[in-house]
C-alpha cells in the first residue's frame, strides 16, 4: 500500500493545559503520530485526538459504560442503564489508581483534559460535531478523570455465561450430555458444590449480566446483519526469534479478534512521542496509552489467557425480607442504592441497585426465596480493562515489562514480547481468585462456605524465555504447562486448540520469516479440523458415487474465498454433519424424541470462535457414543448427509457448481450502529462491504460466522513488528482508523482488510513526514 508524497495539510487549535506546543502527524492511513516535549501534554493530545477522530463512539461508549444511554436515547434503554450501574467500579478511588503505574492517573487526567478541550471547541463551534450528534439532537458530554477507570462493562470475561450453561445443563439433561457439550481442560470430574440446588437457577438469570455487558441495537437486523448474541474475545500473537527470521532481527505478530461488523472499528493505532518514550500501536480510542505495539525498545502483543475471573452467587433470602440473605448463619442485609436514570423526552426514574457481599444482585426471585449476584475480580481495584497497558508500554527491557505484568489485572492476557538484543518471551498476566474449596466450573451457595481466599500472584502464573524451538505462540487454547499443579484453578473452559496447532505447523517448519509472510500467516485459511474430518472421510467406506464425496477428496482443507470445496465443506460440517453426530451421541442419554433437539441445545455457538473438539472426538475416537459400530455408522451418515448438504449448497448458490465459492456466501460488513437512525445521512457513508471472505472460525485467519455465514468476529485490527526495524512494521485496522463518516479514513481500509493487506507502520519521524496528509498544531493558552 504505496503513497505518492504530497504537501500536507495544516490546521491548528488552542488546547487549555498543554505546557507546550504539540504537533499530530496525519499519515496516508489515518494513523495520528503525537509529537509533545512533554509527557502528560502527549496525553492531552491524545485525548484531543480521540475527540477529534473518534468522539461520537467514545461520548457513547462513556454513556453505555456509565448507565446514561437513557438521558439521549429514550426510555427503551433504562434497564440496559440500570444494569451497567450495578457493574460500576464502586470503591476507593484513591486505591484504585495506585493500584496501576505511579502515574496513570496524572495520564488519565490529561488524556480527559485533552477530551474535553475538544468538546468545548464543538460547543463553540457545531461543525466540528460528529454528524451523528446532529441528526440525534444531543450533544457530547465532558469527562471526569474517573470516568476511564470506573467503567468496566466493556471488558472480556470469563466463566459466569460457561457456568451457568454447565449448571443449566445438568439441570435439565443427564451428566453424559454435558460431557458431549464442551470439552473442559484440564480434564477434570465435574463435581456439583455442597448446597447448590440446581433447580432453582432460572433460564433468564444473566439477563442483567448480559444487559451491562453488551451493546444495545438500534433498529431492525437485516440480512447482512451478523448473527450471535455476545462478543468477547479470540486472539492469535506470536513471536519468533532470530533464528526463524530472514534478516536475524525477532519478529512479533498480533491479531485480536473483536467483532467484526464495527464501524467505527473497536480499536485505534496511534503513536506518542516525548521526552522518556516514544510508543505506537493499537489501543481503545477511549483510554490513554497503548495495548499492542512498540516503544522502539520493545515490542508486545497480547491474546485472552482465559482465567475464570467470575463466579454467581446462589442465595437463600428472607421470607420476612427479601433484601437479606442466609450468610455464616445469620440474615445479612444487602447494600441498597437508589439513583436516578434521566429519560429523554420522559420522566427520570428511580433506580435501585442491590448488592450483597460478593457483588451485584443481578436475579430475584420472591416466590422461591432466592437472590444470584456476580462476584467479579474485574471489578476490584486495579481492573479497568486495558488501562494497566499505561505501566507496561514505557517499559525498557524485559525486567520491567515483567514488573509491569505483575501489576496487569483486565482483560487476562498472553502477552508476548521481543526486544532488539534478540529476547522473546511470553507471560500470562490477570487477576486470578484462589478457590480454596471448589474449581469455578458451576455457581456455588453465597452463604459464606465459598469464598475466594485472595489472588495468585503473578510469579504463580506461566509463562517463558527464550524457548529452544526459537518460537513462541497463543491463539486462547490451554496453554498451561504439563506441571501446571493440579489445584491452582486457571478455568476449565479454554477455546478449541485449532488455530494454535495450525500456528504450530507453520512456524516449526519457518526459517526466514518476513513481516509480510506474517502478515499471510494472520489471514491462513487451512482448516485443520476440515482436513482432519476430509481424512477421516477418505478411511471410511463411503460409496464412491456419494454426490460432492469427489468434490471433498480433492480438496486439501484450505478455506478460500473461491473454493467451491470450502463453501461445501462448511454446509455440509456445520448444517448435517455436526447434528447427525450430536443426535446419535445423545440419543442412548435422553431417547430418539429428545435427540435432535438435545443436540441443537448443545451445539456449540460459533460467532465468536468455533470449536470442533467433541465433532472430531466422535469422528476419530467415538469409542462406544455412536453405537456398537461407529465406523458403520460414520460411513452412513457421511453417505447420507453430503448429498444433503449438495442440495443445501444448491438452494444457496444455485444450481452451477462452476460458480460454487466460499466467499459468495461467507461475507463481512461494517455498518454503524445507528444505521437505521440516520436516516439523513447517505447508505453508502454508514455501511462498508459486502466483501467475501476466506476461513471460519477454526482457522488462524478467523472469521467466524453465525448462521447466515456473515462474519460476526475476527481480526480488524492486525501488526506485525520488525523488531529494530521498527519501519518496516506492518499493521491493519478496519474499516477505518476515522470515525468521522464524512472522512475518507472512516471507510478506507476496509477493502485492503478483506484481501487481507496491510500498510507500513511508519515510526521514525523521517518516514512519517514523508507520508504525511494532514498537521495539526496544538497551542497552549495564552
Amino acid at each position: 500500500m504505496e503513497v505518492q508524497r504530497r504537501e500536507p495539510n495544516r490546521t491548528s487549535f488552542t488546547v487549555p493545559g498543554l505546557e507546550g506546543p504539540v504537533e499530530i502527524v496525519i499519515d496516508s492511513w489515518g494513523v495520528p503520530h503525537i509529537y509533545a516535549t512533554d509527557t502528560y501534554d502527549a496525553f492531552r493530545a491524545q485525548g484531543f485526538n480521540a475527540a477529534r477522530d473518534r468522539l461520537w463512539q467514545i461520548d457513547f461508549w462513556r454513556r453505555r459504560g456509565l448507565g446514561r444511554l437513557s438521558e439521549v436515547f429514550g426510555a427503551e434503554h433504562v434497564e440496559r442503564d440500570r444494569a451497567a450501574r450495578l457493574f460500576l467500579y464502586r470503591g476507593d478511588m484513591r486505591r484504585e489508581w495506585l493500584s496501576y503505574g505511579s502515574d496513570t492517573k496524572r495520564a488519565s487526567v490529561a488524556f480527559v483534559e485533552g477530551i474535553n478541550a475538544f468538546v468545548e471547541l464543538t460547543r463553540r463551534d457545531p461543525d466540528l460535531l460528529p454528524v451523528e450528534f446532529r441528526e440525534l439532537g444531543y450533544e457530547p458530554a465532558l469527562w471526569e478523570p474517573e470516568d476511564v477507570a470506573r467503567i468496566r462493562s466493556h471488558g472480556l470475561f470469563y466463566n459466569l455465561r460457561d457456568e451457568v450453561t454447565r449448571a443449566r445443563t445438568l439441570r435439565d439433561l443427564p451428566r453424559e450430555v454435558e460431557e458431549l457439550r464442551r470439552r473442559r481442560e484440564p480434564e477434570r470430574n465435574l463435581t456439583i458444590p455442597d448446597g447448590l440446588d440446581l433447580d432453582v437457577i432460572p433460564d433468564d438469570v444473566l439477563s442483567v449480566y448480559d444487559l451491562a455487558t453488551s451493546a444495545p441495537a438500534f433498529g431492525p437486523s437485516t440480512p447482512l446483519d451478523p448473527q450471535g448474541d455476545v462478543l468477547p474475545e479470540g486472539s492469535n500473537n506470536w513471536v519468533l526469534a532470530g533464528s526463524r527470521t530472514r534478516s536475524g532481527r525477532p519478529l512479533l505478530a498480533n491479531d485480536p479478534h473483536r467483532a467484526a461488523a464495527a464501524l467505527p472499528g473497536l480499536r485505534y493505532i496511534a503513536h506518542l512521542s516525548a521526552p522518556g518514550f516514544d510508543v505506537i500501536g493499537g489501543g481503545e480510542p477511549a483510554l490513554p496509552g497503548i495495548s499492542i505495539g512498540h516503544n522502539g525498545r520493545i515490542a508486545f502483543g497480547l491474546t485472552i489467557f482465559a482465567i475464570d475471573q467470575e463466579d454467581l452467587y446462589v442465595y437463600e433470602t428472607n421470607p420476612d425480607d427479601p433484601h437479606s440473605y442466609w450468610y455464616q448463619g445469620r440474615w445479612e442485609p444487602m447494600q441498597r442504592l437508589t439513583e436516578t436514570i434521566e429519560v429523554r423526552d420522559g420522566e427520570a426514574v428511580e433506580a435501585e441497585l442491590l448488592f450483597t457481599r460478593h457483588g451485584p444482585v443481578i436475579y430475584q426471585d420472591d416466590a422461591r426465596h432466592t437472590a444470584f449476584a456476580v462476584r467479579a475480580a474485574w471489578l476490584e481495584p486495579g481492573m479497568a480493562p486495558y488501562l494497566g497497558s499505561m505501566d507496561y508500554m514505557r517499559s525498557q527491557n524485559y525486567d520491567e515489562f515483567l514488573a509491569a505484568m505483575n501489576r496487569w489485572g483486565a482483560p487476562p492476557e498472553n502477552q508476548v514480547y521481543a526486544d532488539p538484543a534478540g529476547t522473546i518471551a511470553w507471560k500470562t498476566g490477570g487477576l486470578t481468585p484462589i478457590r480454596p474449596n471448589w474449581d469455578g466450573t458451576l455457581p456455588v451457595p453465597g452463604d459464606g462456605r465459598y469464598e475466594w481466599a485472595g489472588f495468585y500472584d503473578a510469579d504463580q502464573l506461566p509463562g517463558a524465555v527464550d524457548p529452544e524451538r526459537g518460537f513462541l505462540a497463543t491463539a486462547n487454547e490451554c496453554n498451561l504447562p504439563e506441571d501446571f499443579p493440579a489445584d491452582r484453578h486457571i478455568t476449565y473452559d479454554w477455546y478449541a486448540p485449532s488455530r494454535r496447532h495450525r500456528l504450530d505447523e507453520v512456524l516449526a517448519k519457518t526459517t526466514d520469516a518476513t513481516p509480510q509472510s506474517m502478515v499471510a500467516l494472520q489471514s491462513d485459511y487451512l482448516s485443520v479440523p476440515a482436513r482432519r474430518i476430509v481424512n477421516r472421510l477418505r478411511e471410511l467406506d463411503v460409496p464412491a458415487d456419494t454426490d460432492g464425496l469427489a468434490m471433498l477428496l480433492d480438496w486439501d482443507g484450505e478455506l478460500a474465498a473461491d473454493s467451491s470445496a470450502a463453501a461445501l465443506f462448511e454446509v455440509w460440517y456445520r448444517r448435517h454433519l455436526r447434528p447427525a453426530l450430536l443426535s446419535r451421541a445423545v440419543e442412548a442419554h435422553v431417547g430418539t424424541e429428545a435427540a435432535s433437539k438435545t443436540a441443537q441445545r448443545i451445539s456449540p455457538a460459533e460467532d465468536l470462535l468455533a470449536d470442533a473438539r467433541i465433532d472430531l472426538e466422535l469422528v476419530e475416537d467415538p469409542g462406544d457414543r455412536l453405537g456398537p459400530e461407529p465406523s458403520k455408522f460414520l460411513a452412513a451418515t457421511f453417505a447420507s448427509t453430503l448429498p444433503a448438504a449438495v442440495a443445501d449448497l444448491v438452494g444457496l448458490l444455485g444450481p452451477d457448481r462452476a460458480q460454487w465459492s466460499w466467499g459468495r456466501l461467507h461475507v463481512a460488513q461494517a455498518k454503524h450502529p445507528l444505521a437505521a437512525r440516520l436516516t439523513g445521512v447517505p447508505e453508502d457513508r454508514l455501511v462498508a462491504g459486502p466483501a467475501p471472505r476466506g476461513g471460519s472460525g477454526d482457522t488462524v485467519g478467523n472469521t467466524a460466522y453465525g448462521p447466515n455465514f456473515v462474519q460476526s468476529a475476527g481480526a480488524t485490527f492486525r501488526l506485525v513488528v520488525d523488531v529494530g526495524e521498527w519501519d518496516s512494521s506492518l499493521a491493519m485496522n478496519a474499516p477505518g482508523q476515522s470515525g468521522r463518516l464524512d472522512d475518507p479514513h472512516a471507510t478506507d481500509l476496509f477493502g485492503p482488510w478483506s484481501r487481507d493487506e496491510a500498510f507500513p507502520l511508519l515510526y521514525s519521524r523521517e518516514r512519517v513526514d514523508e507520508a504525511a496528509e494532514q498537521v495539526i498544531r496544538l497551542d497552549p493558552s495564552a
